[in-house]
């Protein structure tokens, strides 16, 4: 076989596509847990925290203040946007606690599947035999 049938044989096995399937529902995914956290989750936390939004918080390196965020980059002032960090860590957190909770699912439905109820062992072969035996000399 040629290299490109090879490479199609490898591209259409299961895990391959089962691969590519993933991937493209966790992009989908991550795009609605980015927008629960920036639209739901950290609005609630700024009103909770006094109207703090994290987004907005960082550190400048030069050592000057700027109104804002915005103002600092225009600047060019080198600058640390740690507020970015916790609002990622909170996507971070959220995403993991929902495949979490999917896994414990699929675990909890995997092992009723396994769970067959077996059916009553027979008599053996031996057993069988021994009272065929039995039956004959009566």
């Amino acid at each position: 076989m040629g290299f490109f049938s090879d490479f199609k044989a490898s591209l259409m096995k299961g895990d391959v596509l089962s691969l590519a399937t993933a991937v493209v529902i966790g992009g989908a995914f991550g795009k609605i847990v980015t927008s629960a956290v920036n639209d739901v989750i950290m609005p609630i936390i700024g009103l909770i925290t006094g109207g703090i939004d994290f987004t907005q918080k960082y550190i400048t390196l030069d050592g000057n203040t700027y109104e804002n965020l915005e103002a600092a980059q225009k600047a060019g002032a080198a600058v640390i946007t740690y507020g970015n960090l916790v609002q990622a860590t909170i996507n971070f957190v959220i995403i993991a606690f929902f495949v979490f909770v999917i896994l414990r699912a699929a675990e909890k439905a995997k092992k009723k599947e396994e769970v067959v109820v077996a059916a009553p062992a027979g008599p053996t072969q031996e057993e069988l035999l021994t009272q065929i035996r039995d039956l004959l000399k009566k």
